[in-house]
């Protein structure tokens, strides 16, 4: 296990910490508050005992506890009662539960025990009346296969899912950076409750290499990173598609918005360029449909790329916000091993100004490593783009095409990706664009 300093600790959910403080087997841990639980962390780190719990501190502990059980019973009592209100307020959660068509079976439902025990950490001791099971010490190995919603399996005999499945929960994902394909291993737990499938209790090995040492590794955020110096060509006979090639090149690691009015086409040219990226060898693609109309869901099932999850234009903010954020986060972990990724997103209007500047911001040109590419439409730039692709509503609504707008659109660096040659070439014709409209 590696060492936390005090500012990765405060960082840390409070599952994480209960799980790290039953690894290093300090003693009454769960009744302790957050602060006293850092402290008894970083002592036992550090060869120093923490002094157990006095008595008044404990039963202070206990009575806060059984106040906040009591909060969360009745909250889930009052939730229950509602139904029609349920039904159509369902459509507004993520598919955090849904495991993505033929990939296998799905997560099991969960009672509110069952979320309750989520919450506390894999690790953690869950009471007397529930018996940690003499399994804990079996050992599973097997190919991680993860689910939109963040969370994944162990597949013990890939590719194909089987009741000998292991579940592995999103914070076990995020916290190891596991990208599907990922080979682990780890002890696990038998099913509890209504569980189907048995839980990883602790990843101990990824790809064959400790755990720990991967968790040592430099964070995605602080990989250095570089302008995008490699176009990915698009080859399409689409006129608009043929047009960005020319005019808006887009590179690994861009950020691109495509930007315009209601109907000017954002959509259509999104899923245009999703099928022509599909044909990419080593590229992985990934589409998140966030506040789309019906109708453009049950189309994006015909296109090359099915999207990993789609919501529509009636879903909240906050559940708009829950599937782009893990998808985003996959494809950063596929970046820092050295792969290339390419995200979709349709689109960035109907989520939280803060969610889409983290989805745009993402996208990066690791230097000497792989990349991140965020392609995605809303009404106007965010903000920090490498190219911006500006379509002109009235030149769809006549059907003129290519319909870009040439001087709302455009690419930092353009010569990085077509070379000084081409850079020339799409500010000549821009001077030629200019000089027509002043006519």
């Amino acid at each position: 296990m590696s060492v936390l300093d005090r500012s990765a600790l405060e960082a840390s959910p409070l599952a994480d910490l209960h799980a790290t403080a039953s690894e290093l087997s300090i003693d009454g841990y769960r009744r302790l508050r957050r602060a006293a639980l850092i402290d008894a962390i970083l002592d036992k780190q550090e060869g120093a005992d923490r002094p157990a719990p006095s008595d008044d501190e404990l039963l202070e502990e206990e009575e806060e506890e059984d106040r906040a059980t009591t909060r969360r019973r009745r909250g889930r009592r009052g939730g229950r009662g509602r139904s029609s209100a349920g039904a159509s307020a369902q459509e507004d959660e993520p598919a955090a539960e849904q495991e993505a068509p033929d990939a296998g079976p799905a997560e099991p439902a969960k009672d509110d025990d069952q979320r309750e025990d989520d919450d506390r950490g894999p690790d953690e001791d869950r009471g007397p009346d529930q018996d940690r099971g003499s399994d804990q010490d079996e050992l599973v190995a097997g190919v991680v296969e993860l689910l939109p919603n963040g969370s994944g399996f162990v597949r013990v005999q890939p590719p194909n899912p089987s009741d000998d499945d292991v579940y592995i929960s999103a914070a076990q994902v995020k916290r190891c950076e596991l990208v599907s394909g990922d080979q682990v291993t780890g002890p696990k737990r038998a099913p509890r409750r209504s569980e189907r499938f048995a839980s990883l209790i602790r990843i101990e090995t990824i790809n064959a290499r400790p755990a720990s040492e991967l968790a040592d590794s430099v964070r995605f955020d602080d990989l250095p990173a570089q302008f995008p110096n490699a176009q990915l060509t698009i080859g399409s006979g689409d006129a608009t598609l043929e047009a960005i090639d020319w005019l808006t090149p887009v590179g690994k690691g861009s950020r691109v918005t495509i930007v315009g009015a209601a109907r000017s086409g954002k959509s259509h040219t999104l899923r245009q360029l999703a099928d022509a990226l599909a044909e990419h060898d080593g590229l992985s693609v990934q589409v998140v449909l966030a506040g789309v109309r019906p109708e453009e869901i049950a189309e994006w099932g015909k296109a090359k790329v099915a999207p990993a999850a789609a919501l529509s234009f009636a879903a909240s903010e906050d559940a708009q916000n829950g599937v782009i954020e893990p998808v985003i986060d996959q494809a950063r972990r596929l970046a820092a091993r050295g792969s290339d990724a390419v995200v979709l997103i349709d689109s960035l209007d109907g989520c939280s100004p803060q969610m889409a500047r983290k989805a745009l911001a993402s996208a990066r040109d690791i230097t000497d490593g792989g990349s991140l590419t965020v392609i995605a439409t809303a009404s106007a730039p965010i903000g920090g783009e490498t190219t911006v692709i500006a379509l002109d509503h009235e030149l769809t609504s006549v059907g003129r095409f290519p319909a870009i707008d040439i001087f709302a659109s455009g690419t930092m660096r353009p010569e990085l990706l077509v070379g000084n040659e081409g850079a020339e070439a799409i500010a000549r014709i821009r001077i030629e664009a200019s000089e027509i409209a002043a006519e």
